[in-house]
């Protein structure tokens, strides 16, 4: 939690030095509705107006559990890609993986776990084993596409299958 505090400080911090704003040496009042107030580990705060904020971008955060970087139009929200999905291993046959609100990941095949973050409107998996999956919709349907270690998820999957969400609803 303490990482992701920081990284929201962070980030908050370089959207206002982009902007031109500067910040102030006395604490922030904290604002009604429609502000984001950071506190800093030495205790002051500074609000900003969500307004006046383009994005909160979180540096390194593409390696931790926190949801990164911008939804595309049109993607499905986050909760889309909680549950039970049956997907297939690009040989023919299909094994299920779980995502939970929570973060974590498990995949029936090898039984492994992972963590998995919603980036770019989609659900980008990391296995304890290397492996790494994505689900995303494309063309009005769900997919899933595998990556081997060391790949990134821009990078040409080793294979692509039709994903199933069995119970779409949180876990």
């Amino acid at each position: 939690m303490r990482k992701v505090i920081r990284f929201a400080g962070l980030g908050a911090m370089l959207v206002v030095a982009a902007s031109g704003f500067s910040q102030s040496s006395s604490p922030a009042k904290v604002g009604g509705s429609g502000d984001i107030v950071i506190v800093f580990k030495d205790g002051h705060r500074q609000s900003f107006h969500l307004a006046e904020v383009a994005r909160v971008e979180f540096s390194g955060a593409a390696t931790t559990t926190a949801d990164v970087g911008a939804t595309s139009p049109g993607a499905p929200p986050r909760g889309h890609f909680f549950g039970k999905w049956k997907v297939g291993d690009g040989n023919g046959d299909t094994f299920f993986i779980t995502l939970k609100e929570s973060g974590e990941a498990y995949r029936s095949l090898g039984n492994v776990r992972g963590k998995w973050v919603y980036a770019n409107g989609e659900a980008r998996i990391t296995w304890i084993d290397g492996a790494q999956d994505v689900i995303r919709r494309v063309d009005g349907k769900d997919r899933k596409a595998a990556y081997h270690e060391g790949k990134l998820f821009t990078d040409e999957p080793d294979n692509v299958t039709d994903a199933l969400n069995t119970t779409p609803r949180p876990l």
